[in-house]
């Protein structure tokens, strides 16, 4: 038997012998309320009467999404407040030429713990396309902007992204376009704060990706072979 984490017409597998199952998320990733995004924000000392965007490259970060964040960062500092999490590479650098840390901007190296916070309490957020975060933020159900890797192995996280963006799902932003203009991110950030009723719609597909049983299911599979 085959489990996969995306619906099986994504696969060449035989269906006879394979199941959509999901990925297997951590609890803490949930839908917040707004209460809950507000207390958010105050425990990590953002404005809560402003929006939060939230943008992460992952564990090692993503220098092409921080240096075009970076390039329109008081662009995007009058749509929102801003969480950038860096990568610790390239840290340093961009805490030399970055606002300082306050209630409408923060710069971090990494998150190792309450990440699923963060991003509970952002409005918008910028993120790589791989294939348990994208679905823990389908679990949070935030509005998302996706920034694909084209270099990884076999292209994944293009396959991963343009599964999400067939069901408008998510926005997906070509990472080489944003070289040449960064404005992209901008716009895309405003698109998504200006019309809630598109972007609720989006998220509402968002959601209907999450399979919150994935770890039982992926145990029953093991178990029934066994027998």
């Amino acid at each position: 038997m085959i489990a996969t984490g995306a619906p099986l017409e994504y696969y060449q597998y035989q269906s006879e012998k394979s199941r959509y199952v999901g990925i297997p998320i951590s609890p803490e990733f949930h839908e917040f309320t707004d209460k809950e995004r507000t207390n958010a924000k105050r425990q990590w000392g953002i404005d809560e009467s402003r929006p939060l965007l939230v943008v992460t490259g992952g564990g090692l970060g993503a220098s092409r999404i921080n240096n075009a964040v970076v390039m329109v960062i008081n662009d995007l500092q009058k749509l929102a407040s801003v969480i950038l999490v860096s990568g610790s590479g390239q840290f340093d650098e961009l805490r030399s030429i970055t606002p300082q840390n306050d209630q409408n901007f923060q710069l971090h190296p990494f998150i190792s713990k309450d990440m699923a916070l963060l991003l509970g309490a952002a409005d918008v957020v910028i993120a790589r396309a791989g294939a348990t975060t994208i679905l823990e933020l389908a679990s949070l159900a935030r509005p998302t902007i996706l920034v694909p890797n084209g270099k990884l192995t076999g292209g994944h996280q293009l396959k991963n992204a343009a599964v999400y963006m067939k069901k408008d799902a998510v926005v997906v932003v070509d990472e080489n376009k944003i070289i040449d203009d960064p404005h992209i991110l901008v716009r895309a950030v405003k698109e998504l704060l200006s019309n809630p009723k598109q972007t609720n719609s989006m998220v509402k597909s968002f959601s209907s990706f999450v399979m919150p049983n994935a770890a039982r299911d992926v145990a029953d599979m093991i178990i029934s072979c066994v027998k």
